[in-house]
Order: structure tokens, then sequence, then C-alpha cells
């Protein structure tokens, strides 16, 4: 089995700290057709009463639509990468070391394994790291 990584754009947005602020924006997509694969939402403490989401894909002149309407906007200062494949374990260890290894900071990782595959987005702070991130990955899991 091989893994498949992709560039994908994220779009973010603020969320109201409240039951139904998340729903709220999932509402706006679910309603344009979305089918989101990827969602994380979390309090903002430095802001009381917000929250932050984030997800992808956004895609479609409909769905972008209804995600700027929704108050959600590409996050042009995060760049990321969507690794998905066989789960195995070390995975997330050598891929971090990899990246570490040749100076690449992480802005973010999310990663989850639902029976033998995983998904895993990795967030950078510029294009250039994402695609050095992307070189040193693929190079790195065909050693594997």
């Amino acid at each position: 089995m091989s893994y498949e990584i992709t560039e994908v754009d994220v779009w973010a947005g603020t969320i109201e700290d409240r039951p139904g602020g998340l729903a709220d924006k999932l509402d706006a997509l679910h309603s344009a057709g979305a089918n989101l694969e990827f969602v994380i939402a979390r309090r903002a403490p430095d802001k009381p009463g917000k929250g932050v989401v984030f997800m992808a894909p956004i895609q479609g002149a409909e769905h972008i639509r209804a995600a700027e309407q929704a108050g959600l906007s590409k996050a042009d200062s995060l760049h990321s990468l969507r690794l998905e494949g066989p789960d195995k374990p070390g995975l997330g260890a050598g891929i971090t070391r990899v990246l570490a290894d040749a100076g690449i900071n992480l802005r973010g990782l999310s990663a989850a394994a639902v029976g033998q595959r995983c998904v895993v987005y990795f967030a950078f702070d510029s294009q250039e790291d994402t695609q050095k991130a992307n070189e040193l990955i693929e190079k790195h899991l065909q050693k594997k």
C-alpha cells in the first residue's frame, strides 16, 4: 500500500464559545453540500467567549460562497499537507524526526488512525517549508 500526499487549503474562522457556535458553521457548509474531511475546533484562551475552527476541504464556488458567508476564509498564512495511507507504528515519529533534522518547524499536526489507515495533516509557516517537507516525507516513505 502506498501513501498519498497532497497540498490542502485549510479554511478558518472564529466561532462563538457557546452551544451551537460550531454547529452554525457546519450547518452552513452542509446546506451547501460540502463534505468536510477535517475539522478542528477549540476555544481561544486569549479571546474569552470565542473559539476557532479549522476545516478542509472547501472547494467549488458554492462551497466557497457558503464558507465566506459563514465568516470563514482560506488561511493564507497556513500551509498544509495531507498524508493518507496505511497506519504503521512509528510513522509519525519518523516523519517528524526527518522534518526536525532538516530544520523545518511544524506549525501544527493533526492525525487520526481508523482501522489500518491513517490521515495526517501537517501545517507549516511557509510554502517553501511545505514543498521541502513534501519532498522529505516522500523520500522517507520510499525507504519504508
